[in-house]
């Protein structure tokens, strides 16, 4: 854009002057280059979102978009449903317990790896702790099927009864089994986090340690104001994808305690409540009105844990 000789930008309509849009033989190779994508994701993600909030205002089997209309009361029914309560409190107690211990193990271990001098061990010990998380979810649920075994049978029961306990039902009792998965769930995810608060730690500045052992601040005192405060941002982005991770529960529950979530529904989750009435009870439009429940807890859940960090930041 030129200038007028005087030096002054040319008056249009008492502004800049606009700029017009037009489609070059670039846009439209790059538009047609991108088609097969945009194509994809209309298909098999925008349109399956719209299609399965149209079928939540409807009773249907599924075979069809166009059944009964019931208008909010497959949204009615799932508020008012004890086991959907039941499931959704299931949920939120194995992600809970699932969140935290994972987020603490999993950053006490990279601490500890993190300070090894020997760069070889570090290394053996980040392949071995990360070698879990390449293992497949029904391969993880069928391992510790086999530790949890309820008799004496049982690896852990055969150890625990070394020491005169008696077996416990890791997965037959129902105040037992949900923290069993919550321990299934932490092995299998341990080796990602660890590898993630490695590189956070590795990154920052070795200045601020240093400045701290000049003012006669210690391991411990190092660790808790200057580690901590700088993976921050790492915490809170391990915490949202936890925890939706957590709501989103489905594998490992449903090869231990089947369909009915048992022992005594104490494995019943949401993901497992749409499970059942989308494929066993033929309910695509309940299933579907609860997936948009189970997305707007998951969005409230992320809203607020993000608004939280902004909020800290600002205090800092």
């Amino acid at each position: 854009m030129s200038s007028t000789p005087e030096g002054k930008w040319p008056a249009v309509h008492g502004g800049l002057p606009k700029r017009k849009f037009r489609f070059t033989r670039n846009d439209w190779m790059g538009y047609l280059f991108s088609a097969p994508l945009i194509i994809g994701v209309l298909v098999f993600a925008i349109y399956p979102m719209f299609a399965a909030l149209f079928m939540s205002f409807h009773q249907t089997s599924g075979l069809n978009l166009t059944g009964t209309w019931v208008g909010l009361n497959n949204y009615k029914y799932a508020l008012g449903d004890p086991i959907f309560w039941q499931a959704l409190s299931n949920t939120f107690l194995m992600g809970l317990w699932s969140v935290v211990l994972g987020i603490a193990f999993s950053f006490i271990l990279a601490s500890l790896i993190n300070n090894l001098k020997w760069n070889l061990g570090r290394n053996f010990l980040k392949a071995v702790y990360f070698l879990p998380n390449v293992v497949s979810g029904v391969a993880t649920t069928l391992l510790f099927s086999f530790l949890f075994f309820p008799s004496k049978e049982g690896l852990i029961n055969f150890v625990i009864g070394l020491f005169g306990i008696e077996p416990i039902g890791w997965f037959t009792n129902p105040q037992v089994a949900p923290y069993s998965i919550v321990l299934m769930s932490l092995w299998g995810a341990l080796g990602y986090n660890t590898i993630i608060f490695l590189a956070g730690l590795q990154s920052v500045p070795r200045d601020l340690y240093e400045a701290a052992e000049v003012d006669g601040a210690g391991t411990y005192r190092k660790w808790l104001y200057i580690t901590i405060p700088y993976l921050r941002p790492i915490f809170v982005f391990m915490l949202i994808m936890g925890t939706i991770g957590g709501m989103k529960r489905f594998t490992d529950v449903w090869l231990i305690g089947g369909t009915a979530g048992n022992p005594g529904g104490s494995l019943m989750t949401v993901v497992l409540y749409i499970y059942r009435n989308a494929f066993l009870a033929s309910q695509m439009g309940l299933a579907t009105a609860v997936s948009y429940l189970l997305f707007l807890i998951i969005l409230i859940l992320t809203v607020c844990l993000m608004l939280l960090n902004r909020r800290k930041d600002s205090l800092d």
